[in-house]
């Protein structure tokens, strides 16, 4: 019987709404956790996550079987109403609407993995959309500044 077989590693970036900055670091690892079992869920499991108070980074194994809209679709909409039930404080959380994901191949994983774990100490030098304007060029991707940052 023939099978089906891939490995589909995505970096996945998203800011909150606004890019404000209201995930503080306390909620960052139920978070992160709650987030993972999205991925499992939708057998895309996730391979780590990092990020500031503004933003989020995933490296995430993509199933065969899942279109990324769809795996963004889930995250972002139930991990803001998780954060909303979780805190009243967060009752106008949001997620910005977008998303930038890029495929890697698997000699950059280690790389990739040294980078999203190193956010907190990579965003004391350089914005959120600096960052994303370095990664649309790298992998030459062209834009508009008018809608991409909402």
């Amino acid at each position: 019987m023939a099978s089906t077989l891939t490995k589909l590693l995505i970096h996945v970036t998203f800011s909150t709404k606004n890019r404000a900055a209201i995930i503080h670091e306390a909620i960052e690892p139920e978070l992160y956790a709650y987030i993972g079992g999205i991925c499992r869920r939708m057998e895309s499991p996730l391979l780590a996550m990092g990020g500031v108070a503004d933003h989020v980074h995933m490296l995430v194994s993509l199933a065969k079987t899942v279109a990324l809209s769809d795996l963004m679709l889930n995250i972002k909409r139930d991990s803001s109403k998780w954060l909303k039930e979780k805190d009243a404080a967060m009752g106008a959380f949001a997620w910005q609407e977008g998303y930038f994901g890029f495929s890697i191949g698997e000699s950059n994983t280690d790389a990739l993995l040294a980078y999203i774990a190193s956010q907190k100490q990579h965003h004391k030098t350089i914005g959120f959309k600096d960052e994303m304007r370095s990664f649309l060029s790298k992998y030459g991707i062209e834009w508009d500044e008018r809608y991409v940052w909402e």
